[in-house]
């Protein structure tokens, strides 16, 4: 009975997160397509894929890596290691950037990616999973500038 109770608040606990998400990504521009589960995006010329873990286990809620750096045309590969987790670059984190992505839908099974394309200008962003903020789930992305 406890284990059936425990499992219960488990999955009530994901889908409220995910219903909460759903309210959030209301956003239909173009940059909408490329963060949602699955669509791979290919780099641009020159590009590479990074890719970013996102975990939960003892340690708790995060990121791996943590600390990106990237360049435009790359591509920022968000995959699910275990837990529910999305990706968020939010506007008041990042204050006087533009073209950021829309919240990302939630990962919720194993393997599940989210592809970004690093199509920023050059400089510093933050970024987050909504619901694990507040447990230290957050990164940095550094777009560095084009050398000629």
């Amino acid at each position: 009975m406890k284990k059936d109770l425990t499992l219960l608040v488990a999955f009530a606990s994901i889908v409220a997160c995910a219903k909460g998400e759903k309210a959030a990504t209301t956003d239909t521009s173009a940059a909408a397509s490329t963060a949602t589960p699955s669509g791979e995006v290919k780099p641009g010329p020159g590009g590479k894929i990074i890719v970013v873990e996102a975990t939960t286990d003892a340690k708790g809620n995060y990121f791996t890596p943590s600390e990106i750096e990237a360049h435009r045309g790359d591509v920022l590969r968000y995959t699910l290691k275990i837990g529910v987790h999305n990706v968020h670059f939010l506007p008041d984190s990042n204050p006087g950037k533009t073209g950021l992505p829309p919240a990302s839908e939630m990962l919720q099974l194993p393997g599940q990616t989210i592809d970004i394309p690093v199509n920023f200008e050059p400089g510093k962003y933050y970024f987050q999973c909504d619901p694990h903020a507040a447990l230290g789930m957050k990164g940095h992305l550094e777009v560095e500038k084009e050398e000629h």
